[in-house]
């Protein structure tokens, strides 16, 4: 059985997926992964085939050193972006992953959310780059592990109409509890 890094507060409306050295950036993953956190799974999926045909943006709010600007990062409260086609793909691959595991347990696809998704590093691969002067030097990739679950999401239940709570202070609460009330 495979760990994760934390388990879903209701195991049974929720499906997990994850995957591991997945040969991508480890930083363009993270931003695409948090491009989708809280979203509903068909619209994350939207989106993403969105982002590879450059109608949408991967905002870059982490790791945004060296990124370029983009006007279309601009809705989305940022305004660095980029379209990251390989961590994206990797990302729709493991989205249909959870999709299947949805529908392995029953639960109702429309109204699962992406309630947990998370990228970790993980060992580089190291091969080597031969430089000026008979020097070698490290030529490092950086893959990541990817987990997430998603949660079928509930009706939200209203509060009855009963009585309101006053709310008091501390201070006046302690003035109450004092028989002298000073």
């Amino acid at each position: 059985m495979v760990r994760y890094s934390r388990e879903p507060a209701v195991q049974a409306k929720s499906a997990k997926a994850r995957v591991q050295d997945v040969r991508t950036s480890y930083k363009n993953t993270f931003e695409v992964a948090a491009a989708i956190r809280g979203k509903y799974l068909k619209d994350a999926y939207h989106y993403l085939r969105d982002v590879l045909d450059h109608k949408n943006i991967i905002p870059f709010k982490r790791y945004y050193g060296g990124v370029g600007r983009k006007a279309q990062a601009n809705h989305l409260k940022a305004c660095q972006g980029r379209w990251p086609e390989k961590s994206v793909n990797h990302v729709i691959a493991l989205l249909r992953n959870v999709k299947k595991n949805v529908k392995a347990k029953g639960l109702d696809l429309d109204k699962c959310q992406i309630t947990h998704i998370q990228v970790n590093r993980a060992q580089n691969g190291r091969r080597r780059t031969f430089r000026a002067h008979g020097r070698i030097t490290p030529y490092l990739n950086h893959p990541c592990h990817i987990e997430m679950f998603v949660t079928e999401k509930q009706e939200e239940v209203k509060k009855g109409e009963g009585e309101q709570a006053v709310k008091v202070s501390k201070k006046k609460a302690a003035k109450q509890r004092l028989p002298i009330g000073v």
